[in-house]
């Protein structure tokens, strides 16, 4: 256990290295100069020169790349050329805001298995193929539309919720209230697609031969659900949502644009139309990390409910 633990996370490392080197190169294919989009047709000769000095961008490109990597590993990313302001500083102020919107929309993603379950158990009931007609519905819905509908029905027609903005961080209750639309709109189609991945498992491993002895020794249809079925139906699931931290991260760049919301997404939408390369690089940096551990945290857990996958891996 402990050698797959040590080679998931070099393998880890050696993601977060090619995803960061990829964007890198991909932000200098952009045509243009970043220089003259970041400081205006109104800078001096010696204004451009010594910014581009200062983002090594009158380096190779293999050169900047190896900058950025050596800052990194000093904890160095770079100044803000706006505010010139420590970039790590400006990521970890937003950076909360994102993190209780993807930890809140993975929390509120789970009630997929629970909705699954019953659905697997009632199987070809009217709960299962009611639940199943709209779980596809909203999954075929992408998250642009269903946070614009849930801004006008629920925040402008009804007044319900609030229209735009994080609310009051010292006030819980308000800060809340301000992230029930956002939430729901990334995790919405999640719990559809959640329930349909487990009913599926759960009736795949209910047709199977230790399901069926469990039943035969008369233990309670309870313990058969949970301890014997739901532990290996949910393998998948925990599969998926090391998977789904990925594109929950990518569905919060449109939400917090379409709730005007603090966060990462926001933050790297106005560094990019911007070129701030120091912040759109900081940016990808630490929402590769959280992407890549919530994979590896996948994984890890696999293993523990399924020992026969390290077997498997070796």
């Amino acid at each position: 256990m402990f050698g797959y633990i040590i080679k998931r996370i070099l393998l880890a490392i050696l993601i977060i290295a090619c995803a960061v080197s990829t964007m890198f190169l991909m932000i200098h294919a952009v045509p243009g100069d970043p220089v003259n989009v970041m400081l205006g047709p109104r800078a001096t000769p010696e204004i451009k020169e010594a910014l581009r000095a200062r983002l090594h961008l009158d380096q190779p490109l293999m050169t900047q790349l190896f900058y950025f990597f050596k800052g990194f590993v000093f904890g160095n990313f770079g100044f803000d050329i706006r505010s010139n302001r420590p970039v790590l500083d400006i990521v970890l102020e937003q950076l909360p805001h994102t993190l209780i919107l993807v930890s809140s929309a993975l929390i509120m993603s789970t009630l997929g298995i629970p909705i699954g379950c019953y659905a697997a158990i009632h199987r070809n009931g009217i709960f299962d193929r009611v639940f199943g007609i709209i779980s596809i519905s909203i999954i075929a819905m992408p998250a642009i539309v269903v946070g614009l509908y849930m801004l006008l029905f629920f925040s402008v027609e009804l007044g319900l919720f609030p229209v735009i903005g994080a609310g009051d961080s010292n006030d819980w209750s308000n800060y809340l209230w301000h992230l029930t639309l956002p939430v729901l709109t990334i995790s919405i189609a999640w719990i559809g697609y959640i329930s349909r991945l487990v009913r599926a498992s759960m009736i795949e491993v209910l047709s199977q031969n230790h399901v069926r002895m469990a039943r035969a020794f008369g233990l309670p249809e309870v313990r058969v659900m949970s301890r014997y079925a739901l532990r290996l139906a949910v393998l998948p699931t925990i599969t998926m949502m090391g998977v789904s931290v990925a594109f929950i991260i990518s569905s919060t760049v449109i939400t917090e644009i379409i709730f005007a919301r603090p966060g990462l997404g926001s933050l790297l939408f106005e560094s990019v139309l911007s070129r701030n390369y120091p912040l759109v690089m900081g940016t990808v940096l630490v929402s590769t990390i959280f992407i890549v551990a919530g994979s590896t945290i996948a994984d890890l857990l696999n293993s523990l409910l399924d020992p026969r996958s390290l077997k498997e891996n070796d």
